[in-house]
């Protein structure tokens, strides 16, 4: 999510320095590569890159191809096939094996459907939306239709496509999208061609709510700011809980446990660690926390200490299902060795991470296999929708 704000901030940058701007999306992967289909690069007429679509080998020759996206104004899609062993022949050398379709498309800012946009109105509202990006593998000459729709799960659409009912076939898979909770790719037959859909997933920033003001809440505020997280900060010490000491907190709160919740609004994308070092705040925040669907609830602390809370909120009469318990985590983090803040800060943002991506925290060399799913990058390709009355 950090990848597009700072597409965003650097568009508007350029925007106002009556730049030119074009930018390159991984649309489908086959095969391994660095980034994933949905990484995004801004190039700017000077060269100004922001964000990623390789670890470095792909960028050079994206930024050239990028400038002729601007000065024609047309949309261009550039395969980079790294299946060969002699990739030297593409001037790069990535160190991959797989097949990466990039869409470059220019960015016009008199559009109000262009790309920025929809990422603005994104960024904008917490709330899960899909992103539509079209491209043509069978025609690389012909039109590539690019990013043109946004679909908020609450809210009006943006963008169209010229085809009623190609679009009619995105809306409905746009829905399965969000319901699923998954991004795909599919091919979808028009009575103009083939046409091939990235279907997209977007997920507001991690809501992280640190719950304790103390000095070693500091690095665990920076580091998520870094990830681009959005970060609130809450304490019963007004002497503690001061925006000078967490100036990368989104907000920072001095309020009892009983009404923190009344100024947060959590949703899926919610998480919090409790870490006051004060066992009846954490204990009160952990009664009204445990009701919640909150996906993530970290205790800091020994293992004795989260066993005795738990207990003491079932003698008072609370029921706590398997489900609850399988959402709080204590002690939180993961097992690295951590011992100085900054160390107990790295496990603990790497065990919301891999909670959040329903990962297990493991060691990749000990990963079976591709360190991504395949089923996870293209989970339609392949499969195909006629929107012309001609079923394959």
């Amino acid at each position: 999510m950090k990848e597009l704000q700072d597409i965003v901030g650097a568009y508007e940058l350029a925007r106002q320095e009556g730049k030119q701007a074009a930018l390159a999306t991984v649309v489908q992967v086959q095969g391994s590569s660095y980034r994933r289909p949905g990484a995004r690069m801004l190039v700017t007429e000077d060269g100004q890159l922001t964000g990623a679509i390789s670890g470095g080998c792909l960028e050079g020759d994206a930024l050239r191809k990028a400038r002729l996206v601007m000065h024609e104004q047309k949309s261009m899609l550039v395969t980079y096939d790294t299946t060969d062993e002699d990739d030297a022949q593409l001037g790069v050398g990535l160190g991959c094996n797989g097949i990466i379709q990039i869409l470059i498309e220019p960015i016009n800012p008199n559009d109000p459907a262009n790309p920025i946009t929809f990422f603005q109105a994104f960024l904008n509202n917490r709330q899960s939306a899909v992103i539509v990006t079209l491209f043509s593998l069978e025609n690389r000459t012909s039109l590539q239709p690019g990013t043109c729709l946004f679909i908020p799960e609450r809210g009006a659409l943006a963008g169209t496509c010229t085809d009623a009912m190609l679009q009619e076939a995105l809306l409905r898979d746009a829905q399965q999208v969000l319901a699923q909770r998954e991004s795909f790719t599919k091919t979808y037959m028009t009575d103009e061609g083939t046409l091939t859909g990235f279907v997209e997933l977007l997920q507001p920033a991690v809501s992280l709510v640190v719950v304790g003001a103390g000095n070693d809440a500091i690095p665990v505020v920076n580091m998520a700011a870094i990830l681009g997280w959005q970060v609130t900060v809450v304490d019963g010490r007004a002497t503690y809980a001061k925006t000078s000491r967490f100036p990368a907190a989104q907000q920072v709160l001095v309020a009892k446990p009983e009404q923190v919740l009344t100024q947060l609004k959590p949703d899926e994308q919610t998480v919090f660690v409790l870490m006051t070092h004060n066992y009846n705040y954490d204990l009160a925040m952990l009664r009204q926390l445990l009701p919640l669907a909150i996906p993530y609830i970290g205790s800091l602390g020994p293992k004795k200490k989260l066993e005795r809370m738990l207990a003491e909120l079932q003698d008072e009469g609370m029921e706590i299902s398997e489900e609850m318990l399988q959402r709080v985590y204590g002690p939180t983090g993961l097992e690295i060795g951590a011992e100085t803040s900054e160390e107990i800060a790295l496990s603990i943002l790497a065990e919301i991470k891999a909670v959040l991506a329903n990962k297990s925290g493991g060691f990749l060399r000990d990963k079976p296999g591709a360190i991504h799913d395949r089923g996870d990058e293209n989970l339609e390709l392949g499969k195909q929708t006629s929107v012309s009355g001609c079923f394959l």
